[in-house]
């Protein structure tokens, strides 16, 4: 909780600060990566900072976790910061790297608003910070304790590599044009580690120029010896914004070495649950929900299970053909698909255009999962919402920054 003294200072400067986070916050990463740029070549996504994500990503957050303790004392922004909290885990973030955060997003909030930051002011704001950090390096260290327990025991030069394991691509599989999958075993022969149906893998890869990049890639199924996870090549190759996709495409053949994180994510289906589940998609978002799907086919599960996908084409929509195939192995289950412009001329025009959740009969205790770009997931909440689902029993995992969360919670 923020001290008496310090939240009648942050109340007073929030809108000042708030108000300049857009100046402060690139200007921040321009001097922490000039002091470190090693941050930016093997840690910062670079496609991420090319198009300025990451930084409102970190604006907004930091603006709704000072919001939050001076209008909500008494609560905090446990979703956000569970969010923030498994990326910084499946990247390898450490405790040691808070305070090189925030020397330099001090010196850049100072450099902006001058001679507005008084000392006391200052050490208020400061204290939010290390209340945001502290919380997440607690929700971290919990984190990564819990990936290494359910790892199994790491021995010789799995316990050597740390928090990068290396696992064997041992088959590979094109979906589509644009999306390819590959299955992997650990090189050392060790156990899987335990994984819930909807998680993700942090994957590093050595580029031409040397930078080690990492990118988080959803699972989209399992075995009892390996794991799947699904790339599609994204746009804007040649360059920073696709650069780790078009070199898993290129160059991530059968038999490659790859560096995998543990399996990471907030957002994954609830095991124990027992009601009616809706997995919401558009385009690549379909990967996590697959993985989900699959997991109620191989467990046999009785519960209801709606499926609503949409996408451009039959030709892009990645996993067209083992959607149906799950749904015809599960007791209670049905599939919904919507395509843009579908090739086949006996299409149902009622699936044709945008996914319209409306439309679906929803089963009273349903939990819902979404995943896709953030414009769909917007429009496909509020249809939720709309149609009578509780905000509380709505899910959803957005690919990199999430632009969305910090500005509602």
């Amino acid at each position: 909780m923020l001290s008496s003294q310090s939240a009648v200072l942050i109340r007073a400067t929030l809108p000042a600060v708030g108000g300049a986070i857009g100046e402060i916050t690139p200007l921040f990463y321009r001097r922490l990566f000039a002091a470190h740029p090693e941050l930016l070549r093997d840690l910062f996504n670079r496609g991420n900072q090319a198009t300025g994500t990451q930084q409102q990503a970190l604006a907004g957050s930091i603006a709704a976790f000072a919001t939050m303790l001076v209008e909500h004392p008494e609560q905090r922004p446990d979703a956000m910061l569970s969010r923030i909290a498994h990326k910084h885990a499946s990247l390898g973030i450490r405790r040691e790297q808070y305070p090189i955060v925030q020397e330099h997003l001090f010196a850049a909030i100072v450099e902006v608003l001058g001679a507005a930051v008084t000392p006391e002011v200052a050490a208020a704001w400061d204290e939010v910070y290390w209340l945001m950090a502290n919380a997440l390096i607690a929700l971290e260290d919990r984190l990564r304790t819990q990936a290494e327990a359910t790892a199994g025991p790491a021995t010789g030069a799995q316990a050597a590599a740390g928090h990068w394991r290396s696992w064997r691509v041992i088959g590979r599989q094109q979906e589509t044009a644009e999306v390819v999958s590959f299955l992997v075993r650990p090189v050392d022969g060790g156990p899987l580690p335990t994984v819930r149906p909807g998680q993700y893998v942090s994957v590093q890869v050595e580029l031409p120029d040397g930078a080690r990049q990492i990118r988080q890639y959803s699972l989209s199924g399992q075995s009892d010896e390996a794991l799947r996870f699904t790339v599609k090549r994204e746009a804007g190759t040649p360059g920073p914004a696709g650069e780790v996709s078009a070199f898993l495409h290129r160059h991530a053949q059968v038999d490659s070495e790859l560096r995998l994180s543990p399996p990471f994510g907030d957002v994954h289906l609830d095991e124990a649950g027992e009601g009616p589940v809706l997995l919401v998609s558009a385009g690549i978002g379909c990967t996590p929900m697959i993985g989900m799907l699959g997991h109620l086919a191989a467990t046999g599960s009785t519960r209801k299970v709606i499926t609503a996908h949409a996408d451009r084409t039959e030709q892009s929509h990645a996993f067209r053909s083992e959607l149906a195939q799950l749904t015809e192995k599960l007791a209670a289950a049905e599939a919904h698909v919507w395509y843009e412009q579908p090739a086949d001329p006996d299409w149902p025009a009622e699936r044709t255009g945008l996914i319209d959740l409306t439309a679906l009969e929803l089963p009273a205790g349903t939990t819902a999962y979404l995943c896709g770009p953030l414009p769909f997931l917007r429009a496909a909440r509020s249809q939720l919402l709309t149609a009578g689902l509780p905000a509380s029993a709505i899910h959803y995992e957005v690919f990199g920054p999430d632009l969305w969360l910090a500005t509602t919670v």
